[in-house]
């Protein structure tokens, strides 16, 4: 059954207007600005920071109200992204990406999980808040930016580099990635792995393929040492994280003849490591091994972000409580999956969280997102507001 009318309920509406934004990295889309609209209405000052190159330009928010003690209250942020991926191939959505459509209890369209409803639902949560308490202990604040799926060099970075500056204070924050596994609540994230990528060049000698001699092909000579990198255990992770892994994500070599042997080789790979084995030991580690099978070559390194946990406590414990009142679900605390911008909000906060609705549809054709999700998504939001900030 196929229908564009469902029963309005404020989480729904709000993410069907944000949905409808085409805001595809770096692209705002305006949703940021439609967003501050209604944060001002409760009483948030809301600030915007565009940074960037001209050709690639980001746009965050900052939006704050003051708690009862002014400058002297804690501090709760709801963190997230406006930007989405390219839609991919039109026709294959079974309707436009962003109109957003509802059938068979679904909110279908880009972001509808990753992360419109999620926002949509921070705001209503804070709306519905604020009406039952006017003048909170906490300061509450918003911190968005276009920049998430794409290099994040100037959204989450930037800002939290200036609240740094100001010495503005933080003490909570809940980021609204979707995190969730099989139902809304089983999974809260409170950290996330590194990840460290390597690009490495074995250099060989180019030549014909039937005279082998005159040449030096670099997959042979590679292929030992990449079937040692492979076959390695780096560590056994910890209590908190699983093992560090590493896994090739692009391989090359070879001009496109069949009778050329290639005179390099290209590999790219990507370590996504636990606090056990820091990425100047997975580094060195690597480095030994090239060296051990004697293979010319050149590698450069690029550190995406530095593992971060969050120990239970006073967030995760009023999140858990939360999500068991709105839902009866009994929370796991996890640390697995890719990285998120939380790993720049663990470097001025203390106490940083992911959670949101589930994830199985993200970044797909069709993302989705349950209608029966998204009004107890705002409800646990607001009852960890009512533990934290009341």
């Amino acid at each position: 059954m196929t229908s564009r009318a469902s029963t309005p309920t404020p989480t729904l509406e709000l993410a069907r207007e944000l949905i409808r934004l085409r805001s595809v990295t770096p692209d705002d889309g305006g949703c940021q600005a439609w967003l501050a609209e209604r944060l001002r209405a409760s009483g948030f000052e809301c600030e915007f920071i565009d940074a960037g190159p001209d050709d690639w330009r980001v746009r965050n928010l900052w939006a704050l109200r003051r708690g009862s003690a002014g400058a002297d209250s804690p501090t709760l942020v709801f963190a997230g992204h406006t930007d989405v991926v390219p839609t991919g191939p039109l026709q294959a959505w079974s309707s436009d990406p962003f109109e957003p459509e509802v059938r068979d209890g679904r909110l279908y369209g880009r972001g509808a999980a990753d992360m419109k409803s999620s926002l949509a639902a921070m705001v209503v949560a804070v709306e519905q808040f604020l009406a039952a308490h006017a003048r909170p202990r906490a300061s509450i604040a918003f911190l968005l930016t276009s920049d998430e799926e794409g290099p994040a060099r100037d959204g989450t970075v930037r800002v939290c580099e200036m609240l740094r500056e100001r010495g503005q204070r933080l003490d909570w924050c809940i980021v609204g990635e979707p995190t969730c596994t099989d139902t809304l609540g089983d999974v809260i994230k409170n950290g996330r792995r590194g990840s460290l990528t390597g690009r490495l060049v074995v250099h060989g000698v180019q030549g014909h393929v039937a005279y082998p001699h005159l040449a030096r092909n670099p997959v042979h000579l590679a292929a030992p040492a990449l079937a040692e990198l492979a076959a390695t255990s780096w560590d056994q992770g910890d209590e908190h994280f699983p093992p560090t892994t590493w896994q090739i994500s692009n391989i090359h070599a070879g001009t496109g003849a069949t009778n050329v042997i290639p005179g390099e080789l290209e590999v790219v790979f990507n370590f996504r490591f636990s606090p056990a084995s820091p990425a100047a030991l997975l580094q060195r580690r690597v480095v030994d091994v090239l060296q051990r099978h004697e293979l010319r070559h050149t590698l450069e390194w690029t550190l995406g972000a530095e593992p971060f946990l969050t120990r239970p406590g006073e967030l995760s414990d009023a999140l858990v409580g939360a999500i068991a009142a709105e839902t009866g679900v009994r929370a796991e605390l996890s640390t697995t999956g890719g990285t998120s911008d939380a790993r720049f909000l663990a470097k001025v906060c203390s106490q940083v969280v992911e959670f949101g609705p589930p994830n199985a549809s993200i970044h797909k054709v069709d993302e989705h997102v349950e209608l029966r999700f998204l009004e107890p998504l705002a409800g646990v939001y607001r009852r960890t507001l009512e533990a934290l900030a009341a």
